[in-house]
């Protein structure tokens, strides 16, 4: 069994005998499960993943984790959903995994990171949301005629979700509601003037998705649709005809597999609590960070590294200083709460070794020095068994970061008396609430 078998199987056959509110349906997306058929997180349990950090640090700092690690077991189940189909398949397609149910299960852990609410967000209740909106587009004059062109029917689909529904595409991180699915629709039935209708494309290419699984449910689709992603920053999601298709579709594609990985990566990439260097990657913001920050001679790495400007030295320093003080107070800021998460759940779909990787550098920064190490020899051995030439300066830097930080992380480990626990429990109880 892979690592990330393990560690999907951990989460999902792992802690709960009831199932939580990520695993419940309404009765639209229940018949859509019975026609698929259930799907479940095989295998058996072991030891030979590192552990995923998150939740147990917030319990040792007295932080409860139950709705976290509630919503956490909905994910994972469904991404025992991804392993028993083609990764590859199109969202429009709605086999496998229940993405929605997927996204609001991202969406409850996070809102329990943020808000420590003794409530639960109410996923099923969104659930009946979503599915309202779909079975609306159905009825109440809508629909287009049966039989009707793809054409035609795609047409009154745009005018009903961004017309007479009004969503609309939001871009960049000044509102983070954009990159979650219940914030993107759910005052839609409540009151139209104070509803946010914004999203991201991959929220709204989800929303789309879900409403022509719905038709396809009761049997009014009589051709392949296909969904057009967009990759500029203004363009909307838009159906198509997948006969109708051309080579050049293909890039704008969304598959199963790489919406939930999108949707993740851009919670990170927005999270990421070391963002001085936009031209570098997140992990060696984060190493810059360990270079510049407390007890290291910052004018020596700067002599040894000439390309680093006094702007970028300060602002690594400024990053160290927040992390040590465990401060994650907004999105320019970042926050390592939900930078972990983002992490611990890109680890579960087991996409890019390169998680493993940048999830042991957040973890240097927590003081998890064990679990940090463990994570590079898993990164390590990962990608000496499927390596290709490395082709840019870029690549070159962070292998010799991971080198450097290994090196950083063994010394630490090889300390007398050295103990990764009262700095690890400490961390969150350091001004570290988001408000």
């Amino acid at each position: 069994m892979s690592c990330a078998s393990v560690w999907t199987t951990r989460y999902a056959l792992g802690r709960s005998s009831s199932p939580g509110p990520c695993r419940r349906r309404s009765s639209v997306r229940a018949r859509a499960a019975a026609d698929e058929g259930e799907g479940a997180a095989g295998g058996s349990g072991g030891d030979g993943a590192p552990r995923l950090v998150l939740h147990d640090s917030l319990d040792a700092a007295g932080v409860a984790t139950v709705h976290a690690r509630a919503a956490r077991e909905g994910f994972a189940a469904q991404v025992g959903r991804l392993t028993r189909v083609p990764a590859a398949s199109s969202i429009a397609i709605g086999r496998g995994p229940d993405l929605a149910l997927a996204a609001l299960c991202i969406a409850a852990e996070d809102d329990s990171l943020v808000s420590h609410s003794s409530v639960p967000l109410p996923v099923d209740a969104f659930i009946a949301r979503l599915d309202g909106l779909s079975t609306g587009f159905c009825g109440g004059g809508n629909f287009p005629p049966i039989g009707a062109p793809a054409e035609v029917f795609f047409d009154h689909l745009d005018r009903y979700l961004y017309g007479y529904k009004g969503f609309r595409r939001a871009n960049g991180v000044s509102d983070v509601r954009a990159l979650y699915l219940h914030t993107c629709y759910s005052a839609v039935y409540n009151d139209p003037v104070l509803t946010c209708r914004s999203g991201s494309a991959l929220m709204l290419s989800l929303i789309y998705s879900e409403i022509l699984k719905t038709v396809r449910i009761y049997g009014l689709l009589d051709f392949d649709p296909e969904i057009f992603f967009p990759h500029d920053l203004n363009s909307l999601p838009r159906g198509y005809d997948k006969h109708k298709s051309k080579l050049g579709d293909e890039g704008h594609i969304m598959t199963s597999k790489s919406l939930l990985v999108e949707i993740l990566k851009t919670l990170k990439g927005t999270f990421w609590p070391i963002q001085s260097n936009q031209s570098n990657s997140l992990f060696l913001n984060a190493v810059a960070a360990n270079n510049y920050g407390t007890g290291t001679s910052g004018g020596n790495q700067a002599r040894s590294r000439g390309n680093i400007s006094a702007i970028e030295m300060a602002a690594a320093k400024a990053a160290q200083h927040r992390l040590m003080r465990g401060v994650w107070t907004n999105v320019r800021f970042g926050d390592m709460r939900r930078a972990l998460a983002a992490c611990e759940r890109l680890i579960l779909l087991n996409h890019d070794p390169h998680e493993l990787r940048d999830y042991a550098a957040l973890l240097y920064h927590r003081g998890y020095y064990e679990d940090c190490l463990e994570y590079l020899i898993a990164y390590q051995t990962a990608m000496a068994g499927n390596r290709s030439p490395i082709s840019n300066s870029l690549e070159i830097l962070e292998e010799e970061a991971v080198n450097t930080l290994r090196a950083r992380v063994s010394l630490i480990l090889a300390e007398d008396g050295w103990s990764n626990r009262r700095s690890a429990a400490s961390y969150w109880t350091k001004n570290s609430e988001p408000w």
